[in-house]
């Protein structure tokens, strides 16, 4: 049997990182051929004694030994396990053998093989993949044993530096409790060691940005040309979903079969991607058929149409649009639907038929459009019945 040589190696690449810092490495040699791999120290070069291969002069210096010399001993340990299974030791073998065992201890590649094994929708794993993004940018190579009550409070403040807004923050902490919780319900973290049992994710409430009908007609008599023209889709789709009232996920879902004749008018019939709700949309009703026209114009392909990019370029997209409309409010796509419940409520249609024509389950959700529901008695009130001197100041 050919078997592997291990040496330590200090500062292979002959340079320091900002610390002034370089990483000590084991090389494996074998049949002429050498890998590295990182023991994930890093040392000062006065800390580095190459003769005797020992760190030194550091105050740690006993205890970086010892895990210098029990990863050695590891690679030993399975360069051996692999020859009692009667395979043929390789360096490449061996390499992917630690790496696989290794992303048994990590906690972003369990993170990610969770998040693609998992029966969540494919924008919901889009979501949760951001925040793995962000964890990585965090700390690319965390432990499970360093998902500590410290680890996610600077995870917090990293986000905190980056501008992001607080509820911003309590989404990526809402997803990143989750899959500790799966960690620790497969044993690969004891409960005991739950770091989410001290710490509350904060979040404030949010308000449900809409546009006005002035600015949904500065956006309907926005001409985009040049270099502005390849945001037309985009705007076209959104001012479809304000029309429609639906969700990025509905609208990304649908195809040219969910455009429906009955009784010889156009409807758009689809079940809800989030609730599972059958909806049944009367296009040539709202909003004076201005849905139907946008459909009109990509009939050649209106698969394609429906088609957009990720949720996060189209926003960035639709601030672009608010900008060359002269539009100052925060725009993103599920502006959309709430602009088009508003617009219905404000004209003064049913609570109950904006429910339905929504797709809530509960009317309960179509009431946070109350507010717009009293501005509209106050505007009915005041453009029919002249308003009379307040008497009760005078009692």
């Amino acid at each position: 049997m050919n078997k592997i040589t291990y040496n330590l190696v200090y500062n292979r690449k002959k340079c320091l990182n900002r610390r002034g810092q370089a990483l000590v490495q084991v090389e494996a040699y074998l049949k002429g051929k050498k890998k590295y791999f990182s023991t994930k120290v890093y040392l000062r070069p006065d800390q580095w004694d190459n003769t005797r291969q020992l760190v030194r002069k550091h105050p740690n210096a006993n205890e970086l030994n010892r895990a210098i010399r029990s990863f050695v001993i590891s690679m030993e340990q399975k360069e051996l396990e692999l020859w009692r299974q009667g395979r043929v030791i390789s360096l490449d073998l061996l390499k992917d053998e630690i790496l696989n065992e290794g992303n048994q201890t990590l906690f972003i590649p369990f993170f990610r093989r969770e998040v693609e094994s998992s029966s969540l929708r494919e924008s919901t794993k889009h979501n949760h993949r951001s925040t793995l993004v962000l964890l990585q940018d965090f700390q690319k190579d965390v432990t499970f044993g360093e998902l500590t009550f410290e680890y996610i409070t600077a995870f917090e403040a990293f986000m905190r530096n980056k501008g992001y807004h607080i509820n911003t923050i309590a989404k990526h902490m809402k997803h990143l409790k989750r899959y500790i919780n799966v960690a620790i319900n497969k044993g690969y973290l004891e409960m005991s060691k739950y770091a989410f049992r001290k710490y509350k994710i904060r979040t404030v409430a949010s308000t449900h940005v809409h546009l006005s009908p002035e600015e949904l007609e500065r956006l309907e008599r926005l001409s985009l040309d040049g270099k502005n023209s390849k945001y037309q889709t985009t705007l076209d789709a959104f001012l479809f979903c304000c029309y429609a009232g639906l969700r990025y996920s509905d609208f990304t879902s649908l195809t040219s079969d969910n455009v429906q004749c009955i009784a010889e008018k156009d409807w758009l019939v689809y079940t809800s991607v989030k609730t599972n709700t059958e909806v049944h949309l009367p296009l040539y009703l709202l909003f004076n058929g201005k849905a139907l026209a946008i459909l009109q114009k990509y009939s050649a392909d209106l698969d394609d149409f429906f088609r957009l990019g990720n949720n996060s370029n189209v926003n960035k997209t639709l601030t672009v649009l608010m900008q060359l409309a002269g539009i100052s409010k925060h725009i993103s796509f599920h502006s959309a639907r709430h602009t088009n419940a508003t617009l219905l409520i404000y004209k003064g249609v049913n609570i109950t038929t904006v429910q339905k024509l929504l797709g809530h389950k509960s009317v309960r959700t179509t009431q946070i459009y109350t507010d717009v529901m009293d501005m509209t008695v106050i505007q009915d009130l005041e453009q029919h019945l002249p308003a009379k001197p307040n008497t009760a100041e005078k009692r």
